[in-house]
């Protein structure tokens, strides 16, 4: 069997890494993994596949940033080809983002079977790209891979039949399960010894000015309190920027790789709270 990974963004790294490993070591099983080139700077994309050890990208399709319909309509312009090329039996997609969305389109219309990891979640906010994303590849995918109850139980209540659902937990506290050893050993070097850490970067938080105005001031105001470290994504430095908005006062930093991010012990213990137990098994119907 041959199953191509698609991830673009960094919560597909996460979700990717505990599926392509075991899967590598599965007889009978190729793997293709394509990068769309989505989150593409080092600290976005290149320090997480090494961490993660997840291997070099078979292809990066370099899409680079965009609007949403300029990066979805070249990462389909340029995924095409890769699928026609490769003829995989099965095309995985992770999450949420326009990388997920656009590689189901694509195979839906060649008619190769999608996998969808992190299927049924919902926020039932349509204003929010991420919640279109869901629920186009949801329709489109064969297989559905949910995190929890919740999402089967908003697939079924979507029409999806139960026997294309499987419930397999959230794959992104394998990572974390794996890596926090690294991470409790990791020194947070200019970290405060009490700190909250915060990161910001989602469009509704970020590119309304005012919005992202209240959200930096009720930080500021809790920093007088309780230190706040703030790894700023580029999308929000880039609004910080064209606001004009003063954020000296936070201890800021460049996106964090995931082990140092992961460093912070409240935050991990909180995670480790709602881990599972037992390790992630995957099967594929022919």
């Amino acid at each position: 069997m041959h199953i191509l990974h698609v991830v673009g963004a960094r919560p597909n790294f996460m979700k990717a890494a505990p599926v392509l490993h075991p899967l590598g070591k599965r007889q009978g099983v190729r793997q293709t993994l394509v990068h769309t080139g989505q989150h593409y700077d080092a600290n976005m994309s290149d320090i997480f596949f090494s961490q993660l050890e997840i291997p070099v990208p078979d292809v990066n399709l370099g899409v680079g940033s965009g609007s949403h319909a300029q990066q979805t309509a070249e990462i389909m312009s340029r995924f095409e080809p890769i699928v026609l090329e490769r003829k995989p039996d099965v095309v995985l997609v992770y999450g949420d983002v326009n990388s997920t969305v656009a590689a189901a389109l694509v195979c839906a219309k060649l008619s190769i079977r999608i996998g969808h990891v992190e299927a049924g979640l919902r926020s039932f906010d349509w204003s929010m790209p991420e919640e279109i994303n869901r629920v186009v590849t949801d329709r489109l995918a064969d297989f559905l891979f949910t995190p929890s109850e919740d999402g089967d139980v908003n697939l079924k209540h979507e029409g999806v039949p139960a026997e294309k659902i499987f419930r397999v937990g959230n794959v992104m506290i394998d990572s974390l399960v794996r890596l926090l050893p690294a991470a409790q050993q990791c020194r947070r070097n200019g970290f405060p010894e009490r700190y909250a850490l915060v990161t910001l970067h989602r469009p509704s938080n970020v590119d309304d000015s005012e919005t992202l105005k209240s959200v930096l001031e009720s930080l500021l105001e809790i920093n007088e309190d309780l230190d706040v470290v703030f790894p700023v994504h580029p999308r929000t430095r880039q609004r910080i920027a064209e606001f004009g908005l003063k954020i000296e006062k936070l201890h800021l930093s460049e996106p964090l790789p995931y082990i140092e991010c992961r460093a912070a012990p409240l935050w991990s213990s909180l995670i480790l709270a709602g881990s599972r137990k037992k390790p992630l098994t995957w099967e594929f119907r022919a």
